[in-house]
């Protein structure tokens, strides 16, 4: 038996894409799989040691993973026409945010590398991503960008937005999503096994959108306080037909985003995309 370890967020739509692996719903022959649920932050650094086999990471951080890691063609997060959004406790103008301290869900995530393409001069502190919106509404901060079930509730709990970083990329790019996050897989593995995997995963998240209620109802308890409703939008934002598979939309979209990243110098080179 060969034990891989699959690390990912707690998520509602984390928990979705695995659901067949984690009640063993498909046949995974000798392979066990092991789940292991961490902030995507703490993830993209653990990523730089190796630490799992198989890790969701931000697409921000695979630029700088790819001799370690590559990137599977399965287990996309695409904002399309919506993403992490730029909140605060009223509305403020631009020489007002000049003035004010953003929090970000970490400096390795997607959010805040869209951020940084956005508005390049803000001044950023980073929070985990669920104490962002606390540290607005307690005035620590004066914005902070929402990810995970925020991007549904941050209205909810009365805070007014700045941008959708998703929607603005959407403009940026005619229509393009914004790629936020990946599953990789560690090289090292081997062309053979790293196949093998892949197919598994693939299978996974197919079988969860052939079976959604049932996979639904497991991921609901990873829906941090999100009723059926949000979780199942939540859900459907993003576990989709492009993380089922990129397609050539959802590479390119890839592709634009680490080119433009690595234009502006924001990261140091565009990645190896594999896409297994």
């Amino acid at each position: 038996m060969t034990l891989i370890r699959v690390a990912h967020s707690p998520d509602s739509d984390d928990a979705f894409m695995f659901y067949a692996l984690a009640k063993d719903l498909i046949d995974t022959g000798e392979l066990r799989f092991e789940h292991v649920l961490k902030d995507i932050e703490t993830l993209n650094r653990e990523a730089f040691d190796g630490t799992y086999e198989v890790t969701a990471v931000s697409i921000h951080a695979y630029a700088h993973l790819d001799d370690r890691y590559a990137l599977l063609g399965s287990g996309a997060s695409m904002g399309d026409g919506y993403g992490p959004v730029l909140v605060a406790r009223e509305a403020v103008t631009a020489e007002q945010l000049a003035t004010m301290t953003v929090a970000i869900p970490g400096r390795l995530t997607s959010a805040a590398l869209a951020l940084k393409m956005w508005n390049p001069s803000l001044q950023t502190v980073t929070y985990a991503f669920d104490e962002i919106m606390p540290a607005v509404q307690s005035g620590k901060v004066g914005a902070g960008v929402v990810i995970h079930e925020g991007q549904l509730t941050w209205e909810d709990e009365g805070f007014s937005k700045i941008v959708d970083l998703g929607v603005w990329w959407a403009e940026e790019t005619g229509g393009m999503p914004l790629p936020l996050g990946g599953n990789v897989i560690r090289r090292d593995l081997g062309e053979e096994m790293c196949g093998r995997v892949a197919a598994l995963l693939k299978e996974s998240i197919q079988y969860s959108l052939d079976h959604r209620e049932a996979a639904l109802d497991y991921a609901l308890d990873y829906g941090r306080g999100l009723d059926r409703d949000k979780a199942d939008r939540f859900v459907g934002m993003y576990v989709n037909e492009l993380t089922v598979d990129y397609g050539e939309r959802g590479r390119r979209a890839v592709r634009d985003f680490l080119d433009r990243a690595a234009n502006e110098r924001l990261i140091q080179k565009v990645p190896r995309l594999d896409f297994l």
